[in-house]
């Protein structure tokens, strides 16, 4: 069994059912080998809170990534109130024995094109697919492998990830064993702040914690350009080639960076596709607007005629990460731009999806916001 740095409970069921699971020729992968025989796929300090949202810095061979696993229950979206009983999960059950590689390409195409709707090149996705599936680039994918690669796109994240996995502000996917996946390490895990044992969080107030968060961050400079880079990112899933995706749980939790200021993004299992969230949240039934939320943060209005959610959400991304932004770049912000930039992010804070021309403002705003900042660090070293 590969061996563990720090042994946990949260740890075994994962990491055992995995190689069980590949040791009775059920699942395959590229990382499976390491993991469950040769012993070079090392898990360390865990990053999360919940069992089913592991998260371990790992070492692979000589490489440091991010080891993930049974990171979510199911492609459901949970709307935190009284979701409706779930069903019991069963992972690997397809595709079955006798599955061709066409038919599983079919099987790949209608789940595509029922998340993300008509858009973009569908078929050069699943080509993609198929070759990351194929973990031990032998030219075909086997059914062990193929029934990882359909665990895995039941993830929201993962699909995500391959989506974007030539944009910079995405992790590189490394790896994968069943619904297990390895990607590239980030050096800082969290937009800022520091982390405390739970005991000791329990005793501060939110406020302060909020206020000493501020106080563990990088010089203004490395500031800016982390910001640039989730403004870039935001960029990179509004309207892109397979449509617009919403981030519905922005925080700086979700949210790392390297040791040359580049933003990485740590957790995107809450950044779903807007086609998807609309299907479902159209027969949502509420009784206030706080019936029509998603994560914490993708609200839309409850229609008191209908008694159900309406589909259009509320706030786009943009707004959202202003608002993440606003604390993290006004503090210790250079007196010669600090008025234009609180003034940019409040316009920023302020935009709405069903404002008229909100697409034209969006960018305009963006661009703004973008060229303020590089315009004050481009002459530094941190840029």
């Amino acid at each position: 069994m590969a061996r563990r740095l720090f042994p946990g409970a949260w740890l075994r069921k994962p990491h055992y059912a995995q190689c069980d699971k590949y040791k009775t020729g059920v699942i395959d992968g590229s990382a499976c080998s390491s993991l469950c025989a040769k012993e070079t796929l090392y898990f360390g300090k865990c990053l999360s809170t919940k069992p089913n949202n592991q998260m371990y810095l790992g070492v692979w061979g000589n490489l440091q990534g991010v080891i993930k696993c049974q990171m979510e229950e199911a492609a459901q979206l949970d709307f935190g109130t009284d979701p409706e009983p779930r069903k019991e999960i069963v992972l690997f059950d397809k595709p079955t024995r006798g599955t061709t590689v066409e038919k599983f390409k079919e099987m790949v195409y209608g789940l595509f094109k029922a998340k993300l709707g008509e858009q973009g090149n569908l078929s050069e996705l699943v080509n993609l697919i198929l070759s990351f599936a194929d973990g031990n680039k032998d030219g075909r994918v086997s059914l062990p492998e193929a029934k990882s690669a359909w665990a895995l796109l039941q993830l929201e994240e993962f699909l995500l990830m391959v989506i974007l996995q030539d944009k910079e502000h995405t992790p590189k996917l490394m790896g994968f064993c069943g619904d297990l996946y390895v990607t590239e390490r980030v050096e800082y895990t969290s937009l800022y702040g520091i982390s405390l044992p739970w005991i000791i969080e329990l005793f501060i107030p939110s406020g302060f914690r909020r206020s000493m968060d501020q106080w563990f961050t990088p010089s203004w400079p490395r500031k800016a350009k982390i910001a640039i880079g989730l403004l870039e990112f935001v960029e990179d899933i509004f309207h892109g080639p397979y449509g617009n995706f919403l981030m519905c749980d922005t925080s700086a939790k979700n949210l790392g960076y390297n040791d040359k200021y580049d933003l990485k993004m740590m957790d995107m299992r809450k950044i779903v596709p807007e086609i998807n969230l609309k299907e479902i949240i159209k027969d949502r039934q509420c009784e206030s607007d706080l019936d029509c939320i998603y994560g914490t943060d993708c609200r839309t209005l409850c229609d008191q005629s209908k008694m159900r959610c309406t589909t259009e959400v509320i706030q786009p991304n943009l707004a959202k990460a202003c608002q993440l932004l606003k604390d993290y770049l006004l503090r210790g912000a250079p007196s010669d731009i600090h008025e234009e930039l609180e003034k940019q992010l409040y316009l920023c804070i302020a935009l709405k999806v069903t404002a008229n021309q909100m697409e034209m403002e969006h960018s305009l705003i963006l661009n703004n916001l973008k060229t303020l900042l590089w315009k004050k660090i481009s002459h530094t070293n941190d840029s």
